[in-house]
């Protein structure tokens, strides 16, 4: 970890409360942070406002990591019925992880239940994104209802991610991206 002495107190702050708000959930105490982070807690408010505003700024910061993980990488070529299924395909991937605990937006919703929050307001930005991608790729590839796909998509992603992350699911057997295929082939999308 010859990069997190070399990192500055706010990227390690940052990084402390992505990695556990992921693994504990968001409700971690702010020494607990602090001490992960090698940071004083006069420190960490001198540089957030809060400990809901270090949430918030630690899931914005994942948002471009987290995205290009969905993000076929030959999104030209590929069909919109492809690009859907590879970001299933990616679900069943990284659920696979010993350490996979879920989606984090998804989590940081659940726990948090305050819209108002900042770290929800980032979250339902993420979650709002990926369906307006489920959207855009519905109407590409000729589905009769693109709101209703986008939605039964971003049912089954979370739903997928909740289960596997809570290990009441294994998605190594393929269940998502066929839940995903009988989706797309009612819906007419090519």
């Amino acid at each position: 970890m010859a990069g997190t002495q070399k990192a500055s107190p706010r990227e390690r702050l940052l990084d402390a409360a992505a990695r556990l708000s992921y693994r504990d959930g968001v409700s971690i105490g702010v020494e607990a942070l602090c001490r992960e982070a090698g940071v004083s807690k006069r420190s960490m408010y001198q540089l957030f406002d809060s400990k809901d505003e270090m949430l918030a700024a630690s899931l914005e910061r994942r948002i471009p990591r987290y995205l290009s993980v969905f993000t076929h990488p030959d999104g030209e070529a590929a069909s919109p019925r492809e690009r859907v299924l590879y970001v299933f395909e990616q679900l069943q991937r990284g659920s696979a992880d010993p350490g996979y605990h879920g989606c984090p937006y998804l989590a940081a919703l659940v726990e948090l239940k305050d819209p108002g929050h900042p770290a929800s307001v980032v979250a339902r930005g993420v979650k709002d994104a990926l369906a307006q991608s489920f959207r855009a790729e519905a109407e590409r590839g000729g589905a009769r209802d693109p709101e209703l796909l986008a939605r039964q998509l971003a049912l089954v992603f979370d739903g997928a991610s909740a289960r596997a992350g809570a290990r009441v699911e294994h998605l190594d057997d393929g269940l998502a991206t066929a839940t995903v295929t009988a989706l797309l082939d009612a819906a007419g999308m090519q």
